[in-house]
């Protein structure tokens, strides 16, 4: 049987880790509400002007008018080399949050693998960052600390080095890849290709009403600044959904942790009833036996 101290013993760690999971809890909550209002305002602003974006792409693509020749509105069909950024939280605790961002970045780089693509990786967030350095994966570059505290000025820096390498020609494709919120208990993934602009959606045989209009005379550096504004919100607005999405799971993920706690108190303490009667019986045995023997 086990002894009674020992049992003690687990039962005060047992509970203690369970009220440092408690507060772990309440503090992600706490967090959650505040990143969740910044997601929910800045996604409309995101969708909008991926919608325009999209648009522009779409009739310079069926009018073949001003940006033809822009690099960021075509199609390149065989990418020698691509970029693939990727966004982790810095901190672990929070179940699968993680590893469902760096499962999607490893397929993308198998895939472009296979067609003999080059990928520059780049990473923001230390748990992913720290994950493919130990499985020896280069890393073109990375920021360890912009995942837990976006800042627009440090996103636009760390992303112009893909917009001004893809006008360029170095790359051929740029992909964004993180863990976004969806709900309270629900993370979504996405693998976003933010370039080129994907025109596939824009239907050039099917009447669209705007008052968007793509003339020949737009200049050259305009549409570049609008293609940059974009990309850079796109970044951003991942890292703010991110960190949402981040302190959702890590909400349920101590949650859980509570709940089995709890769970092996109880257990811990139906062992210890169990071992402390046992004792008891032993003793009253002992006892009885020695009366006997004295007879």
């Amino acid at each position: 049987m086990a002894n009674l101290k020992d049992i003690q013993r687990q039962i005060g760690s047992v509970s203690n880790t369970q009220k440092t999971t408690r507060a772990m809890k309440l503090v992600s909550t706490a967090k959650l509400r505040r990143a969740e209002e910044l997601a929910k305002r800045s996604r409309l602003y995101a969708v909008k002007m991926n919608q325009v974006i999209a648009e522009i792409a779409g009739r310079i693509k069926c009018n073949k008018v001003g940006g033809i020749d822009n690099r960021c509105f075509i199609d390149i069909e065989n990418p020698k080399m691509v970029d693939i950024v990727f966004v982790t939280a810095d901190k672990g605790l929070c179940g699968g949050f993680n590893i469902q961002t760096i499962k999607a970045v490893n397929k993308l780089l198998k895939e472009y693998k296979e067609k003999n693509v080059k990928v520059r990786l780049r990473g923001i967030g230390k748990k992913g960052i720290e994950f493919f350095k130990y499985n020896e994966v280069e890393l073109f570059d990375f920021v360890s600390d912009l995942s837990s505290k976006p800042d627009k000025v440090r996103s636009d820096d760390f992303i112009q080095t893909s917009i001004e390498d893809y006008k360029d020609g170095k790359i051929d494709g740029l992909h964004v890849v993180y863990n976004g919120y969806k709900n309270m208990i629900t993370q979504e993934l996405h693998v976003n290709k933010v370039l080129p602009v994907d025109t596939e959606q824009f239907d050039c045989n099917e009447e669209q009403k705007s008052i968007l209009e793509v003339e020949a005379q737009d200049e050259e550096h305009m549409l570049d600044s609008l293609v940059s504004k974009y990309v850079g919100y796109n970044m951003y607005y991942a890292l703010i959904d991110s960190v949402a999405a981040e302190h959702s799971a890590r909400m349920q993920a101590m949650d859980t942790a509570t709940n089995n706690a709890s769970d092996m108190v109880k257990s811990l303490n139906v062992k210890f009833n169990k071992a402390r009667q046992a004792a008891i019986t032993t003793e009253l045995i002992e006892i009885i036996s020695g009366v006997e023997s004295m007879k």
